[in-house]
């Protein structure tokens, strides 16, 4: 409830009211209109205490922040499902595991390639 979750994080109740009218937090309702506020909500409830209180980082700053952290979780969910798709079709096509002979290696500089000077004639 808000003012449970208001005491533990030392903030007033119209603090959380703000955030959830800014769409920075989305506490769940009851059926008598309670505000309930799940264990994600905390979580990113204590990212917003952090930017703002830590970081000096106003709401708009916030809001543009956590909308990246969700883009990012999403596009490695998306590296992850690519992965595990790579992985099922090379088991699938019975390739083995890579030979060290066929893979690429980095070499090394070149000596370096002095420069000649031009002579008076």
């Amino acid at each position: 409830m808000i003012s449970a979750v208001a005491e533990m994080y030392n903030l007033h109740p119209q603090t959380l009211r703000m955030y959830e009218r800014e769409g920075l937090l989305l506490p769940s309702r009851s059926e008598g209109n309670t505000r309930l506020y799940s264990e994600e909500d905390l979580q990113r409830l204590e990212v917003i205490l952090s930017l703002t209180r830590d970081l000096g980082v106003n709401l708009a700053g916030i809001e543009i922040i956590l909308n990246m952290r969700a883009r990012m979780k999403e596009m490695e969910r998306e590296v992850q499902q690519l992965v595990e798709y790579m992985q099922g079709e090379l088991a699938a096509s019975g390739a083995s595991r890579p030979r060290a002979e066929n893979a690429l290696v980095r070499v090394g500089r070149p000596y370096p390639i002095l420069k000649r000077t031009a002579r008076a004639s």
